[in-house]
């Protein structure tokens, strides 16, 4: 009996040694992950700033060479004051991604979120041979944090640029609502995806851009953003695509 006693108060001590290492290693793990997460979540913050900056730069440079064009140095002051409004939003709500605050989501008319995207973009998609056509309602709103769902659909309309810039295209904005969920479709008719990398688009640091002809390659974070900032209003994101038949980016929101 005192055997029994023995063995069975030394595989309490073993169990209680074994539970203790178990939390270390847990609170190790977590440590851990809130640093990858900061890694991350900094990539993407330079990620979203670089699709800002670049037409700000542009517009800056055409102001510097024609210094006669009052117009185009307005137009250039214009668009830095707008869009260094929107690198102080993007900091502000992706630092709340990062610690994991939730930010005030608030009504936006979808029309007015998407004039503003392509207003920040310096180049015209048609001196590309991209025409864009828009089928959203003009009353339509979504209910969103505006600066998250922003940056979203500016991300799917410079991949689908992207997708289109060797051989032209179009890109199709389309967008509707029901009962229970807003569907919003962005659509290209690029260079596509094969089947063997569409499982794979929204896993972080994967990019097809690398394979594209004349890029210079991608982070492989603007889709993973896009999957988390949906995700986290309760949407959904997925693809259609084939190769050389362009590609279907589906965003599904639930209707508040």
């Amino acid at each position: 009996m005192t055997s029994i006693i023995t063995k069975r108060q030394a595989l309490h001590r073993n169990l209680k040694k074994q539970l203790q290492e178990n939390q270390t290693l847990e609170s190790q793990l977590a440590r851990t992950q809130a640093l990858a997460n900061i890694g991350t979540v900094t990539c993407m913050i330079a990620h979203e700033i670089n699709n800002l900056l670049t037409p700000l730069l542009n517009y800056s440079q055409l102001a510097l060479q024609h210094p006669e064009d009052s117009e185009l140095a307005k137009k250039a002051i214009n668009k830095a004051e707008q869009n260094c409004n929107r690198i102080c939003e993007i900091m502000q709500s992706m630092l709340s991604v990062a610690s994991g605050d939730e930010k005030k989501q608030e009504t936006a008319n979808l029309c007015g979120l998407i004039d503003q995207i392509f207003q920040c973009l310096c180049r015209d998609f048609s001196k590309d041979g991209i025409g864009v056509r828009i089928k959203i309602p003009v009353e339509l709103e979504i209910t969103a944090v505006r600066p998250h769902i922003q940056q979203v659909l500016m991300n799917l309309i410079l991949n689908a640029r992207d997708a289109m810039l060797e051989k032209g295209g179009i890109l199709t904005i389309y967008a509707e609502k029901n009962a229970e969920n807003i569907l919003i479709e962005i659509c290209d008719t690029g260079i596509g995806i094969n089947s063997a990398n569409l499982s794979k688009v929204f896993d972080p640091f994967f990019s097809t851009k690398r394979d594209e002809p004349n890029s210079k390659g991608g982070t492989g974070l603007g889709l993973a953003f896009c999957k988390k900032i949906v995700e986290s209003h309760g949407g959904s994101i997925s693809v259609e695509s084939k190769p050389q038949k362009g590609a279907k980016f589906r965003i599904i929101l639930p209707q508040r």
